[in-house]
């Protein structure tokens, strides 16, 4: 009768254990999503489409942009302020991103740290980038962009 007590507490220990595992995060193929997903918006700014390039930010009314001294929430309001910005191909430049740097914070969000540069016939601007993204679905996301300027 001990030992079906002591098989049964072990069971139980086994069972509990098992329904509360959850598998570490594939960190390289996570970041590889949100690579790809960079690499998609680089290519929809460079062939002159905002609203493809906006594709990369989560569609909400908390979608967070801080640049320039201000702050803007919401994916529309977003969009309208990079159209405001950039109303041309001329203006949008060639637009390139470096020194990516990928930290997985969970299964859900990661951060995004890197430089931007654009290329236009007057002046280059460049700055730096903190992007927040969070997983919904097999989707990756921003939900908060925080870009500066050095020029």
């Amino acid at each position: 009768m001990r030992s079906l007590k002591l098989l049964s507490f072990f069971l139980l220990i086994f069972f509990f254990l098992t329904c509360n595992y959850q598998p570490k995060p594939d960190y390289k193929f996570i970041e590889q999503q949100i690579l790809n997903e960079l690499k998609k918006s680089v290519k929809a700014w460079n062939d002159g489409n905002i609203v493809e390039y906006m594709q990369s930010y989560q569609k909400t009314d908390s979608v967070r942009f801080a640049g320039n001294g201000t702050v803007s929430f919401g994916w529309q309001t977003v969009l309208e302020r990079y159209k405001k910005g950039y109303p041309d191909r001329s203006a949008m430049g060639f637009l390139e991103f470096s020194e990516l740097d990928v930290r997985i914070l969970s299964k859900n969000y990661a951060l995004v740290f890197g430089r931007w540069k654009l290329t236009k016939n007057e002046g280059n601007p460049s700055g730096l980038f903190t992007l927040l993204f969070e997983r919904r679905g097999d989707t990756w996301r921003i939900v908060h962009d925080h870009s500066s300027s050095a020029n």
